[in-house]
């Protein structure tokens, strides 16, 4: 099969390709990408889809998502684990339709994504594919206790190195840890944070870390932790410090920016639910989410532009929400001053190498499954294209969306 567009973004962040096509073979993967009259003369008895003045990119990746997460709902009473297990399916599918084919879940109820995983191998339901760290690691009393099933309370290096046992035991990819929350006290010491760094290395697995102030992205600096997840306070000298030392950022302005906005427009309207567990905190910490939503304003820039490895994720948990909303992630970027080709190449080619997938997933290049994501316009130079979606593939299948 040929696909043809106008508009063929690589993947990379830079590499736009104009009147191009790909073609993709029977293992459905890229096999050949070039000039679109030039394959449709070499390749004359190949089905044809020809998206015209169109953009096609490859599937996008949100890289912080909880497919599982419950407890904002108003009716969170009602949820056992096969209600879960249902919202966990409705979520990820909402991210496929979206042209998400691929996401990385920040912790979700324990054995939720693995199963959900296993039923997409199986062939049961069709989902993006998933990479997960099962239930994420906090400290006792720690950022999200209260989630529960969702979170592992573990406190001192030996229950910290057991329970990363646990979960990669238990199929986890890789391992999440819970170190800030919105005061300036690193929830876990210096030395839990280099053990916990220290297992997943020494098992092969990276480590992502929730660490929104000061100090404890320092420390997770100094731990060398793979991912820092929000980064929300991070200064330029840190940033040079992740670039030299190969870290990663995980920044998700529109988790604190949304949810800003959302809940004042809630409150000066009164519809604000402050019963409900997820929202009366919020309600207690909106400064904090104002002097966020600010500080990925006027920060995001010059982080970029240290050369520090940014890649896109969206930790969209609020009741309503939309759904692993990237394409928003991504218009943030650019509002904030990168360009559109280098927003996508955070959601596609940065976040496949993050994940080590970069041979199989997150490019335009011969070798590649074809997960694809078509949509209206140039979206090399307007990123709000990415919200007209005209087509998405997953390894070289086209997804039923919804209406």
């Amino acid at each position: 099969m040929l696909i043809a567009a106008n508009t063929m973004i690589v993947g990379d962040g830079s590499t736009v390709l104009r009147n191009a096509a790909l073609r993709v073979g029977p293992d459905d993967r890229i096999c050949e990408i070039g000039p679109r009259e030039a394959m449709m003369s070499t390749h004359p008895g190949e089905a044809l889809r020809d998206y015209g003045e169109a953009t096609v990119m490859p599937g996008l990746i949100d890289m912080h998502v909880h497919l599982g997460y419950w407890w904002s709902k108003p009716d969170n009473r009602k949820y056992d684990k096969h209600l879960i297990a249902y919202l966990g399916m409705h979520n990820a599918q909402r991210a496929l339709f979206a042209g998400v084919t691929t996401v990385r879940d920040a912790s979700s109820p324990h054995m939720l994504c693995q199963k959900m995983r296993e039923a997409a191998q199986k062939g049961y339901v069709r989902l993006p594919r998933i990479i997960h760290c099962d239930s994420a690691l906090c400290f006792t009393g720690g950022h999200g206790w209260a989630l529960e099933g969702g979170m592992y309370e573990v406190d001192g290096e030996a229950e910290i190195r057991k329970a990363i046992r646990r979960n990669l035991r238990d199929g986890a990819d890789y391992i999440k840890i819970m170190s800030s929350h919105r005061s300036d006290i690193s929830e876990y010491t210096q030395a839990e944070l280099d053990a916990a760094a220290d297992e997943c290395h020494r098992m092969g697995r990276k480590l992502a870390v929730h660490a929104g102030t000061q100090p404890s992205i320092q420390m997770s600096i100094d731990a060398g932790i793979d991912t820092i997840e929000h980064g929300t306070d991070l200064t330029v000298e840190q940033c040079l410090q992740m670039r030299e030392k190969g870290l990663v950022w995980v920044p998700t302005i529109i988790a604190y920016t949304y949810i800003y906005e959302t809940v004042t427009a809630q409150i000066e309207s009164g519809t604000l639910d402050a019963d409900n567990l997820v929202n009366s905190s919020l309600l207690r910490e909106l400064v904090y989410f104002e002097q966020a939503a600010k500080a990925y304003r006027d920060n995001f820039k010059k982080l970029y532009d240290t050369g520090v490895t940014v890649v896109a994720g969206t930790d969209m948990v609020m009741d309503g929400a939309p759904g692993a909303p990237v394409a928003r992630e991504l218009q943030y970027f650019v509002d904030y001053g990168i360009t559109p080709v280098e927003a996508i190449g955070t959601a596609t080619g940065n976040s496949a190498k993050v994940l080590g997938l970069e041979d199989e997933i997150g490019s335009l290049k011969g070798g590649t499954l074809a997960d694809l994501l078509v949509v209206e316009g140039d979206a090399s130079s307007d990123i709000t294209a990415l919200t007209a979606i005209l087509d998405v593939y997953q390894a070289g299948k086209a997804i039923h969306r919804e209406i």
